[in-house]
């Protein structure tokens, strides 16, 4: 798997023209698949996209930024609306089995590898 994430690249093809945070992802690889953490906070469950189109991945998650009435900002950190990350996925995951947890400002992404890259045990027979 590889981050292929180029904001000019990825807003034209969302049809997004503003720019978007990249949001920090841990990946963890085990026997049976990843599994990807991807920071988003102040993100709500309702305004994050997920898709799975061919071996790409894409992460978007829109961000709220409006100020409480009565208040305006001074200094701002974070002054685009939406994160954004785009992940080329290796053949030996299986994309049709994505599974996704969101809490706390934290998206969990599961995603299996393929029968065909999965550990298998060989029986050996005695004659």
């Amino acid at each position: 798997m590889s981050d292929t994430t180029t904001i000019p690249e990825a807003n034209a093809r969302s049809g997004h023209p503003e720019g978007a945070l990249l949001p920090p992802v841990d990946v963890i690889e085990d026997a049976s698949g990843i599994t990807m953490y991807a920071d988003l906070p102040g993100v709500k469950k309702d305004a994050i996209s997920l898709k799975v189109e061919a071996d790409t991945l894409t992460i978007e998650g829109e961000i709220s930024l409006t100020n409480k009435e009565g208040l305006e900002s001074t200094h701002a950190e974070v002054s685009l609306p939406r994160y954004l990350r785009v992940f080329t996925l290796s053949k030996e995951l299986d994309p049709e089995k994505v599974s996704a947890e969101f809490n706390e400002g934290v998206l969990k992404l599961r995603i299996p590898k393929a029968a065909h890259a999965q550990p298998r045990r060989i029986e050996v027979k005695v004659h």
